[in-house]
């Protein structure tokens, strides 16, 4: 997808900020909060009734608990104590899409207490309409209802920062040495990440992000015998092929080849939540079980050092004059401003105003931090 826009698409102007905004999916934390929070997911999409319940009961068979709050939890303690510790010294907020503390509800407690500019880390990796625009538009819509709503910028993707590549890495060997260590080289990597309509993904470069990903954590293990896969097609709407192949389906082409182990790595999720656990813990080892192939499950990236001191190097980033901007492979890094046709949803209509784009007006400038 080209970038068509006049304006700068990285700012190397340092910048002061006041806050750390920590932006992410959100899940229901109990039975009583499941079908809300699938109200706010699934709003404005053309999901019939009786997916919107096939939906819920997968929450329902574990008491309507995601673990991704709790995770989430995890990684904003971890974050803020590298930032105490190292620097800058910014508290955190958090806000999430879907559940609560919602965003809205986190706009409305910087601007209480005076927080006049801050910097948001999305926890998303990959640019695609639902891992991008879709929370700019979020940050637009959140920020317009609150009086007194801070400035927001958006930290650059991390898909290919070294940190991310370590993090996965570690979680990649820690499940390979699950493994009798004869038998690790011969078991393939199946990487995965959440599927989307093949009309939103054709015009974001997921596919390319999360290959070039694949090909960057091969190279550094030296273990290039992986493949990717895509997991949670259970809302598809519109009848529309979604990306494929599905992890499931993938687990059976590796059992006809003869593969007995297999290591399966969620690259697309920097936590575990619901759509994880399921759709791997539960369905995609019961396909392996059924094929008779021994799946190892890696951890996401979660609260590893490396991923949240990657978090830390953005935000100095941005803090910095004409920073240097750390990445590995072939793309480069990620923009730090979103070009006017970024991550287009792929529906009819026109676009819904978002933030931290390259036409939003640039501030106030300060000294590099220390």
């Amino acid at each position: 997808m080209s970038a068509r826009s006049d304006r700068p698409l990285f700012d190397d102007e340092p910048r002061n900020y006041d806050a750390v905004l920590i932006v992410s999916f959100g899940g229901p934390e109990g039975p009583d909060d499941v079908l809300p929070f699938l109200d706010n997911v699934l709003r404005g999409l053309p999901i019939k009734p009786e997916t919107k319940a096939r939906i819920a009961a997968r929450y329902d068979a574990f008491g309507g608990v995601s673990p991704i709050n709790t995770r989430t939890r995890e990684f904003i303690a971890a974050l803020q104590s590298e930032l105490d510790s190292r620097g800058p010294a910014l508290p955190i907020y958090w806000g999430n899409r879907n559940w609560h503390p919602l965003l809205p509800e986190a706009f409305e407690q910087m601007a209480r207490d005076g927080i006049e500019r801050a910097i948001a880390f999305v926890t998303s990796t990959f640019s695609s309409y639902s891992g991008c625009r879709k929370y700019r538009e979020d940050l637009h819509a959140a920020s317009g209802g609150v009086a007194g709503a801070p400035t927001v910028d958006k930290l650059r993707l991390g898909f290919n920062h070294p940190g991310f590549i370590e993090a996965c890495c570690d979680r990649v060997t820690e499940a390979l040495e699950q493994l009798p260590e004869a038998r690790r080289i011969n078991a393939p990597i199946l990487f995965t990440a959440h599927s989307l309509p093949q009309s939103m993904a054709r015009r974001a470069t997921y596919e390319v992000q999360l290959t070039e990903c694949g090909e960057v954590i091969g190279d550094a293990l030296e273990h290039q015998r992986w493949h990717l896969a895509y997991q949670s097609n259970n809302a598809s709407y519109g009848g529309e092929p979604w990306l494929g192949p599905d992890v499931g389906d993938a687990l059976d082409d590796l059992a006809r080849e003869g593969v007995e182990d297999v290591v399966v790595a969620p690259i697309g999720f920097v936590c575990d939540h619901m759509e994880v656990v399921l759709d791997l813990d539960v369905e995609a080892r019961q396909r392996a079980d059924a094929a008779g192939i021994n799946m190892i499950r890696a951890a996401t990236v979660g609260d590893h050092p490396a991923f949240v001191a990657m978090v830390r190097e953005l935000i100095v980033e941005r803090m910095s004059k004409s920073p240097t901007r750390r990445s590995l492979g072939s793309l480069g890094p990620s923009h730090d401003l979103c070009p006017a046709d970024c991550c287009p949803s792929g529906r009819p209509g026109p676009a819904k105003p978002a933030l931290c784009g390259a036409d939003a007006p640039r501030e106030a400038t300060v000294d590099a931090p220390q």
